[in-house]
């Protein structure tokens, strides 16, 4: 293309700033060649003319168009120069924050200044085993580049990573190294991987401090070299140093440090195992505070020293030798401290006598202090003749002084590392090996010293290297593709290199006049000018004469001359290192002991003295001065490196400030030119930077070809064509064999060409479109004016027709209205007419009316006058009348007065009065004279009757006078003293009563209080627990349709704790691989090279036979509970789940309990049978005093347990009835008084109760004794005792005694003695006696101290059993009256419960027994007919008794198969480890498996224990044995899978536990087994049935994980849909096995089909539908976590047509489910992720309400994975956006309620935990067919 093309109108282009390095602007008008000025307008829209000539400044770098912005690879640019590629790096650094980036063959990585979670092992993971350039730029990428080319090409490598100081070099390197320790760790124990990371931080510590640019500097370079056997797993490593900065040691420059091992020393001075170093602050010393700044922001200096001692220890060095270490460094801070004083004449110096720093540094190095003291003030000189002890000046001996520390710290630097290395060590032959190389980048300063010009000279080497690498890496792709080439002009720096090293350079010269005697940097100075100053890399100053100018690769460096001899020379006197070679510590003196000092051979010869004492010729290693070693290391390193195939990493430092994310062009740029990165672009841009392959070209610019074009089959001939037809500059591209190759700016020409087509093509399309909506909208404008047209002239004449009738209406309105208004005046008129005439009559009717009312009421008055007037004359009159008449009747009325009182002083009178009362009087005196007479007479009766009453009473008295009144006052005053005495032992036992229940109740308070706290706590728990309960159930109940919180909780925890479980299955699976692994090892190195087999029983049998050691208490813990969840449901499993694992644990001690008596059983069993066969006597009364005892014991036990079952239920009573009450006063004392009156009756019960067991036991034995007594003891001759005979207890063998000596004295009194020996005998007999009770009297001890013990225990279980009523009295009462109903509801129901799981216990055992019992006496008789049948047929045809018993047995067949032993071993040959799935594909699902239940069926009938044991035994080492040898076998391991599943189930189901038998038919459950339970077995092949599933999801997560990518991401499965974009150096040919042709490509329909084969080899085989979506589910969670991982480190793949292809295939996988009947295994949400990042490539992502809908969303992604998903997304075409940063900062920003994980990527590894549910069988055992393919004829049905 022309320049006038280049540069028209709207191009983009790049011109100089001063600020920011480049500057972005656009023509505005176009540009014609030879113009001066080119018109450019800025981003800010200023407008500029920019000068454009030949001389002064040419046309300005072209912009990439925004599609190729930010591309991975900088390669890929279409653009190749510098403003395109710091544009690059800044937008990917600053918008998505990607710190990796490629530029060809480098990674150039820029320090964030922040910690990123890129670098965990999912990431690994995710990057081991991909190609370089298929995910995005990483430093694992590079790692995985080195190892894959390594283990391909066998050919050793090796990283380098460079940067200048704070670049992050050193990190890169550390995360290089744990790449290779996590891919390729070690395989023996030896943890090597272990040790070579933990070197790092010994090598920070020693080798690291802070500078200006970087808190954590590497103050020297290291190559690490990581060595891998054959198998590629590490075995060792070895470290080489270069150029440790020593000056460091005793100088450094404001706001630095020293190295950090000095201030960590410092900052744990304090500790005690470090008070003997003598240390304090840092800042107390001179070489650790120059800095004036000693602390880190963020760095704990005593931390990392702990740190650094553990990777000491962890690397072998022992704690004496890193205490010795540490002296060294702390003498060296000693050492600085020591005060040289100058003396007066100037020339020599002193130290001050009470110097305690330099005691302590002899201290501390263990050397004299006098000869230190000494030789740091003076040294020796040695000329030929004599030696001379010299005077130094305080200026010299601190010079001395200083250079001894640095040589110190130097040495004791290379100790460390040698040790280091000898740690790495291995002896084992290494195969190959990854070096690492962290080194300083170029560095230039504006001092610059020795140091700097030696890094920059080993830059300058690198360099060379990294340029020839290149440039060697283009001509092997030219070639390899075959297009032509020409030799690429790159920048060679050998001449500068010479400068160097060459014969009479740098360094010679250096070398030179350092051994001159008074050679000076100045004099040095002006050689390097005499001599070099025509050379062209070589410039002097002009205002200097003491610096010199080299021009390196990267920038002119001014050198100071100034301490460059010094440094070069690195003088250290001899005397103070002969005084260090002598410490009295061995490492100090190892460290300066030379390793080529040999000591001389011991000669027979004459030493002869010589006249003149010779010199010692100096140490060779002080003659090579430190230029000379490290241009021999660099050597030796470019040797190395030369040797191995290099990768490079290239670090960058974005700014000087440390800001995270903050990226300053100018000082990036610099780091860029000095980097060699620009060179890369340089020489890839010289010659054809862009290639595509030929498929790719297609896909994207087929938009430019012609129909006609598409139809040809040869894809190569239509792109070719295409380009000649395209660009007619030939030279502008090259075919190749694979790939196309472009000069710099053709595909940017492409691009451009492909989006003008498309913007064409736009505009065809938006112009028919758009005429389209023209005529619809015509269309459907004009049937719009017709319709209006229609409804407006309808509008009009309806408008008229209502005129009209308005207007008629108007008439008859105005018709009406007229008619109304006159009738209206009318009336009006009429009515008032009427009105004046009636108020006209009324006036005068009134007036009438007024007149009559007048005449009437004067009528009135007149009448009532009169009427009064006659009324007050008849009231006069009456009056007077009246007071004649009292008048005269008060005369009348004194008169008649008179005349009574006359009458009444008259006799007569009172004569007629009184003559009625005398009568009454007589009456009277009569009566009262009666009376008088019955008083007389009763008072002569009552006189009577006492006469007679007192002398009765006299003869009572003469009576009791006579007998005697004593005896019985005596016996009153007893009966009151008794009384008394009574009164006072009530009074004390009241008052020890009440002590004691003081003591009681002071007790119980205090234990009431105690649970009162407890119940507090308990109670807050508890209401805590209810609020939480309360919470998930309004939880539950608001989401109604989701799984409720309890069972998500209670089915998560179930599935970690299986989670746990299986994940301790897999490492024990694990340890036996490596077990087996090991011993396999050990036999090959015991055995001749050559192929030999191992027997096969040498296998993990040992760590596999010892099944039957597993305890019953840990049996089936995983499936009883899963069972009792399905059975129960899981709310009630939740709420009874406390009983149930109480119940549990007390079962586990019961069947402890049981195993204990039952062996205590047998013991007594077998003792009383071996006293059986003695004793033939006694035996009878001994077994009914035993019966008897016990009966008695057990009514006593039984008795208590139903007054205990009382006393509990009166207590619940009490509660329950408290529970109502209100008064809490009394509540506690009444509580406490109805539990101890309970107590107390149950002892005295139980006391009662044990007294009459003891009299009733006695009874029995005396009786039983008597009766025994009666023979032998009462006859007169001479008792035979029995030795063998023991009385029941010890009575009885008391009374046995005194019966005996009564008998013996009855016969010495009674019978004369006999001298013939009777009393012989009599003795004999009493020393048996003796002996009989001596050996009673024990067994009574014993048996005593039994029952005392089981008395013990009683009481024990009684007390607890009160303190537990104490704490649930205690408890109920503090509770609120509702919660004690509910807690004494719940103490009920767990107390019916245990009481029905005792019942269920006992009920269960003695059915088992019963059971047992019948099944033996079946098997005894079938055993006595089956023997008589034999019996009969060996006597007639022995020959044919199997025959015989084979035709028999399979007329009733019974579900068995029969085996000899010796056929064991074929049988599992046949059945396990040579059997074929495809053997057994026609026959019944798992037949091995139903065959060996069948075998194990017939040796439990048999009741064979130990075949029973062999055979399962066997069956599950053979099956381990075939899986280890088919690891790799989808098919294999499913058909095992399937088949120890089915062999697990019929366990169950022919278990005989209920349980299992719910679904079996009649005939099943009489096949149960009979006589064992197999739960332990149960147990293993559940473990088994486990381990073998996650090898099958091993197996085919190996199948299909490298289809998975291919499949999902890559493959087209919509055609034409997605776009390619140039991925630069993506897929070349170092990164893939060029022989293989590249990776295989994988379709979807691949991955179906394969997933298809899966499910239908597991279906054939029988295996469970819940195992199979179990299966099915795993791999998909393994496609999720591959596909999203890859999405989230490829950018090729994050754009809008990958998210439909995407979401596509997810489809795919749904409809797979569906058709396979597969949507219940939960299978289709593991897609669930990634169907939504699907959905976030597709969405809109501009707004606000975007953002919030893409949370709402994607819930299944975090936000992490969302941020960068939008950060990865890139547009195929230019009418497609970015996402914009603002978008992404508002996702990050907004707030959400997620539970996000820390880590980016998914685990790939995680896997479910697995459930095996109990499926049955409705295969009856009777009818399985056993194929005669299968080789078992020596199988026998029964």
């Amino acid at each position: 293309m022309s320049v006038n093309e280049l540069y028209a109108k709207y191009t983009r282009v790049w011109i100089p700033d001063p600020d920011h390095v480049w500057r972005a602007a656009e023509i505005v008008r176009d540009y014609k060649e030879g113009e001066p000025v080119l018109h450019l307008t800025l981003e800010d829209e200023t407008p500029l003319e920019y000068s454009v000539g030949p001389k002064s400044n040419s046309l300005p770098f072209l912009r990439n168009p925004d599609i190729l912005v930010g591309e991975n690879d900088l390669t890929a640019l279409s653009y190749l120069h510098e403003p395109a590629v710091l544009h690059n790096l800044k937008v990917r650094f600053l918008e998505p924050n990607h710190i990796y980036t490629y530029c060809g063959i480098v990674l150039v990585a820029i320090n964030p200044y922040e910690q990123l979670h890129i670098y965990g092992e999912e990431v690994i993971r995710a990057y081991s085993g991909q190609n370089m350039g298929d995910m995005d730029p990483h430093i694992f990428a590079v790692a995985e580049e080195a190892y894959k080319q390594m283990a391909r090409d066998e050919r050793n490598q090796s990283i380098i990573v460079s940067g200048e100081s704070g670049a992050g070099k050193t990190v890169s390197a550390k995360y290089a190294m744990r790449f290779f320790a996590t891919v390729g760790g070690s395989t023996s124990d030896t943890n090597v991987e272990e040790k070579v990371l933990a070197s790092s931080p010994i090598m920070e510590a020693i080798g690291n401090a802070k500078t200006t640019r970087n808190d954590n500097s590497s103050r020297f370079g290291k190559y690490i070299q990581i060595g891998f056997n054959r198998q590629y797993r590490i075995i060792g490593a070895n470290m080489r140093t270069y150029l440790l900065e020593k000056s460091r040691v005793v100088f450094q420059a404001e706001d630095e440090r020293n190295y950090h091992i000095f201030y960590q020393l410092c900052a744990s001075a304090s500790l005690p195992e470090y008070k003997d170093l003598c240390l304090t602050s840092a800042e107390d010393f001179t070489f650790t505070s120059m800095g004036e700044n000693i602390f880190i922001e963020g760095v704990n200096d005593a931390a990392d020293l702990e740190k650094t001692r553990e990777a000491f220890t962890l690397l072998g060095i022992k704690e004496g030798n890193q205490s010795s270490i540490f002296k060294v460094i702390a003498s060296i801070l000693h050492l600085g401290n020591i005060e040289i004083c100058s003396q007066r004449d100037g020339e020599s110096c002193h130290i001050l006598k009470d110097d305690l720093h330099l005691k302590h540094f002899c201290t501390l190095l263990g050397v004299e202090l006098k000869q230190m003291e000494h030789w740091l003030c003076h040294r020796k000189l040695i000329t030929a003749t004599e030696t001379y002890v010299k005077n130094m000046s305080t200026k010299q001996a601190e010079n001395a002084r200083d250079a001894l520390a640095k040589h110190i710290y130097a040495r004791m630097f290379d100790w460390i590392v040698e040790h280091i290395n000898k740690a790495l060590h291995t002896s084992s032959k290494q195969h190959s090996f990854i070096g690492v190389l962290d080194i300083y980048g170029f560095e230039t300063f504006e001092v610059n010293s020795f140091e700097q010009f030696c890094i920059n000279y080993a830059n300058e080497k690198l360099q060379q290297q990294f340029n020839s690498h290149v440039f060697k890496l283009e001509q092997e792709e030219y070639m390899k593709e075959q297009i032509p080439w020409t030799l690429i002009d790159f920048y060679d720096n050998q001449p500068c290199i010479d400068l160097i090293e060459a014969r009479l350079g740098v360094l010679d010269l250096l070398d030179e006049e350092c051994r001159v005697p008074k050679g000076t940097d100045e004099n040095w100075a002006q050689k390097l000018y005499k001599q070099h100053s025509v050379s062209a890399h070589f410039q002097k100053p002009r205002m200097s004469n003491v610096s010199f100018i080299i021009v390196h690769f990267a920038d002119k460096v001014e050198y100071q001359s100034e301490g460059f001899l010094e440094k070069n020379r690195d003088t250290v006197y001899g005397e103070q290192i002969n005084i260090l070679k002598a410490s009295e510590f061995q490492l100090v003196a190892d460290l300066f002991h030379d390793k080529d000092d040999v000591p001389p051979p011991k000669s027979s010869r004459v030493n002869v003295r010589p006249a003149k004492t010779t010199p010692k010729a100096p140490n060779k290693e002080h003659k090579k001065t430190v230029g000379h070693q490290f241009r021999s290391s660099l050597h030796l390193l470019m040797e190395t490196l030369n040797a191995t195939t290099p990768h490079y990493v290239r670090c960058i430092k974005p700014n000087d400030l440390k800001e995270p994310f903050m990226f300053d062009s100018r000082r990036a740029v610099q780091q860029l030119r000095a980097c060699g990165v620009l060179e890369t672009i340089r020489i890839s841009a010289a010659g054809y930077p862009s290639r595509w392959t030929y498929p790719d070209f297609f896909n994207r610019y087929r938009v430019l070809l012609k129909k006609s074009e598409m139809t040809s089959p040869d894809k190569k001939l239509v792109c070719r064509n295409l380009l000649e037809t395209l660009i007619k500059d030939h030279d502008m591209f090259q075919f190749g064999k694979t790939k196309i190759f472009f000069r710099a700016g053709q595909v940017a020409y492409l691009e451009k060409l492909r989006a003008d087509r498309f913007r064409t093509a736009c505009i065809k399309i938006q112009k028919t479109v758009r005429g389209w909506l023209q005529r619809l909208r015509y269309r459907k404008v004009r049937k719009m004016a017709v319709t209006l047209q229609r409804y407006g002239r309808g509008y009009l004449a309806r408008r008229h027709a209502e005129f009209l009738r308005q207007t008629r209406a108007a008439l008859l309105c105005q018709k009406q209205y007229r008619m109304v208004r006159d009738r209206r005046v009318y009336l009006r008129v009429r009515r008032a007419v009427v009105t004046i005439q009636a108020f006209t009559r009324g006036m005068f009717t009134r007036r009438i009316y007024q007149e009559f009312m007048l005449h009437h009421k004067a009528m009135l008055i007149q009448k009532v006058v009169r009427g009064w007037i006659q009324r007050r004359r008849f009231r006069r009159a009456r009056d007077a009348a009246i007071t004649i008449q009292c008048l005269f009747r008060r005369v009348q009325a004194r008169r008649r007065l008179k005349q009574l009182k006359v009458e009444a002083r008259s006799a007569e009178r009172l004569k007629s009065l009184n003559s009625g009362m005398e009568n009454k009087i007589v009456q009277l005196q009569r009566k009262m004279d009666d009376k008088s007479k019955e008083l007389r007479t009763q008072n002569d009766q009552l006189l009577q009757v006492n006469n007679k009453l007192q002398k009765q009473l006299e003869q009572v008295k003469s009576q009791q006078g006579e007998a005697g009144g004593g005896a019985q006052l005596s016996s009153l005053q007893e009966e009151l003293d008794r009384l008394r005495q009574e009164l006072q032992e009530a009074t004390a036992q009241r008052k020890r009563t009440e002590e004691e229940h003081r003591n009681e109740k002071t007790g119980l308070q205090l234990r009431v209080e105690e649970l009162e706290k407890e119940n507090a706590l308990l109670k807050s728990e508890k209401e805590e627990m209810n609020h939480r309960i309360l919470q998930q159930t309004k939880s539950s109940g608001e989401d109604s349709g989701t799984v409720s919180l309890m069972e998500t909780s209670l089915q998560a925890e179930l599935d970690a704790e299986r989670q746990r479980y299986q994940n301790l299955l897999k490492q024990m699976t694990t340890v036996e691989q490596r077990y087996d692994n090991l011993k396999e090892e050990l036999s090959m190195s015991k055995f001749q090279p050559g192929h030999r087999r191992n027997p096969s029983n040498q296998s993990s049998l040992e760590s596999d036979s010892n099944y039957t050691s597993i305890s019953t208490s840990e049996v089936g813990d995983t499936e009883d509970s899963i069972q009792l969840v399905e059975e129960m449901g899981l709310e009630k499993a939740a709420m009874d789940i406390g009983v149930f694992m109480k119940l549990q644990k007390r079962v586990r001690e019961l069947e402890q309990e049981r195993r204990r008596l039952q062996v205590n059983l047998d013991k007594m069993e077998e003792l009383a049978r071996s006293r059986a066969s003695e004793s033939r006597s006694s035996t009878s009364e001994q077994e009914t005093a035993d019966l008897a005892y016990n009966n008695l014991k057990r009514q006593e036990l039984e008795s208590e347990n139903k007054k205990l079952k009382k006393d509990l239920n009166e207590l619940r009573k009490s509660i329950s009835e408290r529970a109502s009450e209100n008064d809490p006063s009394n509540e506690l004392q009444d509580s406490y008084n109805l539990l101890l009156s309970q107590l107390r009756s149950a002892n005295e019960e139980l006391e009662g109760r044990k007294e009459e067991v003891l009299i009733l036991r006695t009874q029995i034995v005396s009786a039983a004794h008597i009766q025994e007594s009666k023979q032998p003891i009462q006859s007169s001759e001479a008792p035979e005792v029995s030795e063998d005979k023991e009385p029941v207890d010890s009575e009885e063998a008391l009374k046995a005694y005194h019966g005996l000596c009564e008998s013996k004295n009855t016969l010495q009194d009674w019978c004369p003695l006999d001298e013939d020996g009777e009393l012989g005998l009599a003795y004999l007999g009493l020393k048996q006696v003796a002996r009989l009770l001596e050996a009673q009297l024990q067994t009574q001890s014993r048996q005593h101290g039994d029952e005392l013990e089981a008395l013990h225990t009683q009481i024990e279980l009684l007390r607890d059993d009160i303190e537990k009523k104490q704490e649930i009295l205690s408890f109920t009462a503090s509770l609120s009256p509702e919660a004690r109903v509910e807690y004494s509801v719940q103490q009920e129901i767990t107390r019916l419960t245990n009481d029905n799981l005792d019942l269920k216990e006992l009920v269960e055992k003695l059915e088992k027994n019963e059971r047992k019992l019948k099944k033996q006496l079946r098997i005894y008789m079938k055993k006595v007919q089956e023997l008589e049948a034999e019996a009969q047929t060996s006597r007639s045809r022995p020959a044919m008794s199997r025959q015989v018993t084979v035709q028999r047995k399979e007329k009733d067949f019974e579900g068995m198969l029969e085996y000899y032993k010796e056929d064991e071993a074929l049988l599992f040959r046949t059945l396990i480890t040579d059997i074929r799935p495809n053997t057994v594909s026609a026959t019944v699902p798992c037949l091995p498996a139903y065959i060996l239940f069948m075998c194990i069926r017939h040796a439990d009938y048999v009741n064979d224990d130990q075949k029973v044991e062999s055979l399962l035994t066997s069956t599950i080492n053979a099956i381990k044995k075939v899986l280890k040898k088919n690891n790799e076998d989808f098919e294999m391991t499913s058909f095992w899978l399937a088949n120890t599943s089915r062999l697990l189930h019929c366990l169950k189901q022919y278990s005989g536990d209920e349980a299992f038998m719910t679904q079996n038919t009649g005939k099943q459950n009489e096949h149960c087994l009979k006589n064992f339970d197999l739960a332990e077995y149960r147990q293993v092949l559940s473990d088994l049935s486990i381990q073998i599933y996650q090898q099958l999801i091993k197996v085919a997560e190996g199948i299909i994980q490298p289809m998975i990518v291919s499949a999902m991401l890559e493959s087209e499965s919509i055609p034409s849909l997605a776009g390619v974009k140039t991925m630069g150096y993506r897929n070349r040919s170092s990164s893939m096995d060029v022989d293989s042709g590249g990776p295989p490509t994988y379709t979807l329909q691949a991955l179906i089909r394969q997933l298809g084969q899966f499910h239908g080899t597991m279906r054939d085989h029988g295996l469970d539908p819940e195992i199979v979506g179990q299966v099915v589910r795993q791999l998909f969670h393994c496609v999720n976590a591959v596909t999203l991982n890859n999405l989230l480190l490829r950018k090729d793949v994050c754009s809008w047509s990958n998210g439909m292809q995407l979401r596509y295939n997810t489809s795919q996988m749904e409809e797979w489910l569906r058709a396979n009947n597969l949507s219940q295994s939960k299978a289709a949400e593991t897609l669930e992720p990634i169907i939504q990042a699907a959905q976030l490539l597709q969405v809109k992502k501009k707004t606000t309400q975007d953002a919030e809908a893409i949370c709402s969303l994607c819930t299944a992604l975090s936000t992490q994975q969302i941020v960068k998903i939008l950060n990865l997304y890139t547009p195929l075409n230019e009418f497609e956006e970015r996402v914009s940063v603002s978008f992404i900062r508002s996702i990050q920003t907004r707030p959400q309620q997620r539970h996000d994980p820390p880590q980016l990527l998914m685990d790939t590894k995680h896997m479910f935990p697995v459930l095996f549910p109990y499926t049955p069988s409705a295969l009856s055992l009777e009818t399985l067919h056993i194929p005669a393919s299968l080789g078992l004829d020596f199988l026998t049905r029964v």
